[in-house]
């Protein structure tokens, strides 16, 4: 039996609904101001989401005939132009928090629970999130912030988590894992991590068979109760999620 000592945030969909109304509308920005005719719907968006790292959704949708093709360099270019288009957004609120992501930052936090962040977003993405949706001194509350291309493989590959782990020197057993996605629960269960997930509407349809949890949302005690889609260790009361619930699955 592990007791619980690290939590590991990814961060789009998961801290925050940050795809839909965030990255993709700053890519059609940064496809706008290049001149460029592409622009990604929501539902060709969530086809892209397949695939892992922005970069890397360009270059997919430029190989299936979507966008005309060009140079990395220019994949670069317009990824570095969404960026800053990202950070506007976030920086004039327009992303907030989903339900419960800060109330259980907070409890993890005051129990003394390490907090890292294994993400594939970029770091300057990551930043403008945690300084305007959280506030500056969480900076410092996260031990770890693993974000980007520090690693060769991006999610489904373990790497973004053994990475966190490697610098926390924390073993898997005592660290659960916050995800939405099916790319991120693969990864954290080839990383040996306990994971909870946490759907959004890109994601409620994706294969999580053997996650230790999941739920629509990690919700409020004064909300209407979560959805129960995966509870795999018959963990009572998931009204909403908490460090209690957590604590048991790491235990499990």
């Amino acid at each position: 039996m592990a007791e619980l000592k690290c939590l590991l945030w990814d961060v789009d969909g998961t801290l925050a609904d940050t795809e839909r109304d965030g990255h993709r509308v700053a890519f059609n920005m940064a496809f706008e101001e290049a001149g460029m005719d592409r622009r990604w719907s929501i539902d060709t968006y969530g086809e892209l989401l397949k695939v892992t790292g922005g970069k890397e959704r360009m270059q997919f949708d430029i190989e299936r005939g979507g966008m005309p093709e060009i140079p990395f360099e220019k994949i670069a270019e317009l990824h570095a132009r969404k960026t800053i288009h990202y950070q506007t957004l976030i920086a004039d609120g327009l992303i907030p928090l989903r339900a419960g992501v800060f109330r259980l930052l907070e409890e993890a936090y005051a129990a003394g629970i390490t907090l890292g962040v294994s993400t594939t977003t970029t770091p300057s993405a990551l930043d403008a999130l945690i300084e305007h949706s959280l506030g500056k001194e969480w900076f410092d509350r996260f031990a770890v912030l693993a974000a980007g291309d520090i690693v060769p493989n991006k999610k489904p590959a373990s790497d973004i988590y053994d990475y966190a782990l490697e610098q926390l020197g924390m073993a898997a057993e005592h660290t659960v894992a916050l995800e939405d996605s099916g790319n991120g629960w693969l990864s954290a269960r080839d990383a040996g991590l306990k994971c909870v997930v946490t759907i959004n509407d890109y994601t409620a349809n994706q294969d999580f068979t053997g996650a230790d949890l999941v739920v629509s949302e990690f919700g409020e005690a004064d909300r209407p109760a979560v959805d129960v889609l995966i509870n795999k260790h018959n963990l009572d009361d998931v009204h909403h999620v908490t460090l209690a619930h957590l604590q048991a699955i790491c235990e499990a």
